[in-house]
Order: C-alpha cells, then structure tokens, then sequence
C-alpha cells in the first residue's frame, strides 16, 4: 500500500493545470493508477519540462507496485533529467528508480545532491519526495527517511503528507505505537485523510481476531472519511473472501464503482468464483481477463488465481507451470508466504524436486511474521505429506513443527512427528522424538509402544525394544479396561515370547506370555499353535529332566 502526497505543492502551476495535477495527486491515492496518469500525461505532453508534472507521472508506474514498469519510469525521468540536469525534483525521481535497482550508494548521492541544491524556502517538498522514496522502496533506507520528513516538519509543520509518510516509515520498522501516532496527527491536519484510518486498521489487524472491532471500526471511518477511497473496499473485499461471500460481493460491488476499470478488477471478479469453489469458472474468467487486456499489462495475480484453480483440481502439472508463470510476472515484493508454500507442496509431487520444495516452503516460513501462519504452514505441509504416504517427509516436517515454541511440543505434534519418522524408517528421529513423548507422558500406553516398534527397527538383534515392551506391559497391567488398547498389548506379549524362547531359551516364561495372549484373545490361531508347541516341551523336559539340565 503506498502513500501519496496529495498536499504537497513542489511547483505552483497556475489555474487549470494546477488543479488537473492535483486531480491527478487525489487518483493516485485512491490506488487508481490508470486515472492518475490519464490526467498527468497530457500536462507533460503539453510542457515535458514541467517537472512536477513529469515526476507524478513516474509515481504512478512507481506507486502502481502490483503492474508497474520500472523500465518506463526511468526512461521518463532520464530523459527530462537530460534537458533539465540541475532539477531537484527530478534528482530525486531518478535516485527512487536506483533504489529499485539497489543501486543504493548511487541513490543516496542522488538525494544528498537535490537537498544541497536547494533553498530552504524550497526544501520541505524535496524531502518529502526523498522520505517517501526511502520508504516506498525495498532497497530504500528507512531510518533516513525518518531523519528527512523530521526535518520538513520543521519547515511544513502542518502538511499532512509528512505525517502519512512518518506513519508508513514506522510501520515498515513494525513499530505500531509510532506509526499510529503519525496517522492520527495526519488526521489532525486533514480530517478527510482516509488512508489514515485505514492504515491504522491496518496495524491493528495485525494482532489478530481479537482486535477486529478496532480495526473493523478504522476501516468504516476510512469509508466515511472519503468514500471514494477504493483501497478500503478491495481490502474488506479480500478480508470477507474467504469468511462470508455475501459481504465480500457487497464491497466488490463498491470497489468496482470506485475503482479504474482494468485487469485487477477483472482478477477481483474472477476470485469470486475461485472462493465459490467453481474452479474451472474461475480460469475460464481469468483468461479472458487476460485475452481482453489490451495494451494493458496484464494483472500478475490472474496467473496466481490460476496456478491455485489448477491445485485445487489436482492439476499439479499445470498448477506448477502457472505458479513459475505467476513467479515470473509478478513483483518479487508482493510474493507471499502462501504462494511459496502452496508451490513449495506441488514440487513435492515431482521426484527429484525435494529439495527445491523445501527450499519454497522455508522461505514461506521464514518470510511469515505471524506465529500461528507458519504453524498453518507447516501442518498443512506434512499433512499433505502424510495424506501421500511420503511418511519420512511428513515426519520432517512435523519435526520442524515442534520447535516453533515451547507451546508446539502437545502430545498430537510429538505424536505425527514420531509415528510419521517411524513409519517412513527414520528411526533415529523417531527414536528422538519418542523419548520426549514418553517423557512428557509417561503413562501413556502409545508412547511406549511406538518406542518399542522404532527400536525394533533400530536394533537388528530386536534385544534394545525390551525394555520399550516391558513398560507397555507394566502401564497394561494397571489399567482395568485393556479391550480398547488389545492391538499395543499384544505385541508386547508376542514380543516377549519371542525374546524368552530365541534368546533366553527360557520355555517357561515364553508359555507364560503366550498364556497373557489368549486371556486378552482366546482364539489367537498363532498363541494356541505355541502353547502346544510349549506344553509339548515342558512335558518332555518333565520327563527327561537330566537332559534338561
């Protein structure tokens, strides 16, 4: 989201001009990039030295983040800087673009030589233009920018563009407080400053459900404050996407009205159908959004609404193909945490791709600030994992899982990261985790159990499960109700008949255990078969005790 200083006067132009500038300032806050330029291009057109003009004209290929054209804007502002080299504004304009290319000691130069150039009763508006480079830009550095607009105050006090974009900075550094304050003090000196608002919902909405009628509030005083803000409405749109589609549609239907009609709200239209579950509608919907765009750059996130119809039509080939597309198109700063794990989980389909999944899926990981998204992450990972059969996967990833926080290590995590290791023959890690299970839960019976059947898959000699079965059979003991938890029981008994009659050769307690086993099953084909087999022993032992000795 990015601001726009619809205040700040760099050149006074006179009469109409001036006003269609300022029309032009007011489209490209309400996000409507196409509008904003259809009444700055004629003005440059008219006068290509203007340089106001040519500079918000770059602003609208430059604040247009989701489809600009970086390419373009530094052919505009290069050229006018060729006719008028010693123009600050234009210094500025241009030293914007170097940051987008991280060209960032180059820049600074740039905006250190437009404020030097520049008389004080003149300067505020340039390092309103410097601060909101800094900001706007990934490369751009933002404790700079605070130090610039800090010092336009101090010429401008009352210019609520300087306040908007202080609010922006300390949002960028995630220090809310700060941030809120400047937004109210914009508010203060431009009571009709919607973005603010918004931009405070914003912040609050990142701390969660619980603070949903806070920021729920800050979206309506946003819509009263101007309701032609249209970003409020694409914003509530994509909050009720997915919560109440009936609501969602009512503010679709007002963002169409307040907003320039091109491929996004095409997109918009299209991901109705996408959260209705009509798939195959909304790839349809989407190609066409994309055959009727015309000279206009299609909207990158069409390719997106289309990789994720395809994944939820089990299309993973061309799902995967539309996400690289999608990639490809889109600007690398808008990517999120989703598209790289939804990717990262396709490529998981793909043999010989298990290493590039992981790598998407740890930069949803690490990318995401929210602690419950990576959690929703990486337990919708390993449970597609788990789903496939890919058990040694899924149990690496529910690994990773436990460690999030102390909070993560519940009995249900310990146990999908422990069975799906064992059952993938990732012993060691099972064997691991395991102990932690038992640990935490020692009297749990499935604990034990699963300890037991990992050490048989470490211990060829099946000797280091032992004591794993004896512990199953001691909580077996004291339990009253054994019926429900026959199928770990059992084995432990098996087990046990096994490891007295091979190992010990010790008759006696092997009969005994296979005795436990027909009092729980009394029918066991296998435990009957032995207990002959035994009794037939004991006999002839009975008979012939000196040889037995």
């Amino acid at each position: 989201m990015k601001k726009i200083g619809v205040f700040t006067v760099l050149v006074f132009t006179a009469g109409s001009l001036f006003a269609q500038l300022d029309e032009g300032r007011k489209m490209l806050n309400y996000e409507r990039f196409q509008s904003a330029a259809n009444l700055i291009k004629p003005l440059v057109d008219k006068d290509p030295k203007n340089a106001e003009a040519v500079y918000w004209l770059g602003q609208t290929m430059i604040q247009n983040v989701e489809n600009g054209d970086t390419a373009a804007v530094k052919q505009l502002y290069r050229s006018a800087l060729e006719a008028s080299p010693n123009n600050a504004l234009l210094l500025v304009g241009m030293g914007e673009v170097e940051l987008m290319e991280g060209k960032t000691a180059d820049a600074r130069n740039r905006f250190e030589a437009a404020i030097n150039m520049t008389k004080k009763k003149h300067l505020a508006p340039i390092l309103i233009a410097v601060g909101r480079a800094n900001v706007d830009t990934r490369a751009g550095d933002v404790r700079y920018a605070i130090e610039k607009l800090n010092q336009a105050a101090t010429l401008d006090n009352q210019n609520p563009d300087i306040y908007m974009i202080l609010g922006d900075a300390y949002r960028k550094l995630i220090d809310g407080g700060n941030a809120v304050t400047n937004y109210q003090t914009a508010l203060t000196f431009d009571p009709k400053a919607a973005r603010a608002s918004f931009m405070m919902g914003r912040i609050y909405e990142t701390q969660g459900i619980s603070q949903e009628n806070l920021y729920l509030r800050y979206y309506q005083d946003a819509i009263n404050e101007d309701p032609n803000y249209s970003p409020v409405y694409y914003w509530l749109y994509m909050y009720y996407y997915k919560r109440d589609v009936n609501k969602a549609r009512e503010y679709l239907d007002l963002y169409v009205k307040n907003a320039d009609a091109n491929s996004k709200l095409c997109y918009v239209e299209a991901s109705l159908f996408y959260v209705s579950k009509m798939y195959k509608e909304a790839i349809e919907k989407a190609d066409a959004c994309i055959a009727n765009s015309g000279a206009e750059k299609p909207y990158p996130n069409l390719y997106g609404l289309k990789a994720y119809a395809y994944d939820k039509l089990k299309e993973k080939d061309k799902a995967k193909e539309l996400f690289e597309e999608f990639f490809n198109k889109v600007n690398p700063d808008l990517i999120g945490p989703n598209d790289y794990a939804t990717y990262g989980r396709i490529l998981m389909e793909f043999p010989g791709m298990e290493a590039k999944a992981d790598e998407y899926i740890n930069k949803a990981v690490d990318l995401d600030t929210v602690k419950s998204n990576k959690i929703n992450t990486i337990t919708e990972v390993a449970q597609s994992l788990y789903q496939q059969k890919d058990y040694a996967q899924a149990g690496k990833w529910f690994t990773k899982l436990l460690y999030i926080d102390d909070n993560s290590l519940t009995k249900t995590n310990l146990y999908f990261a422990g069975y799906s290791s064992y059952l993938g023959n990732e012993y060691k890690r099972a064997d691991s985790i395991l102990h932690i299970y038992q640990e935490k839960y020692p009297t749990d019976l499935l604990g034990w159990f699963l300890g037991a059947r990992t050490n048989e898959g470490l211990d060829t000699t099946q000797v280091a499960a032992k004591p794993y079965w004896d512990q199953v059979i001691a909580i077996s003991d004291t339990m009253q109700d054994r019926d429900g938890s026959k199928a770990m029981i059992v084995p432990a008994f098996r087990y046990m008949v096994a490891y007295y009659y091979r190992i010990k050769n010790d008759i006696d307690s092997a009969y005994l255990y296979t005795n436990r086993i027909l009092e729980l099953v009394p029918d066991d084909a296998t435990a009957l078969s032995n207990k002959e087999g035994f009794e037939a022993m004991i006999k002839q032992r009975e008979k012939n005790p000196a040889k037995n000795d």
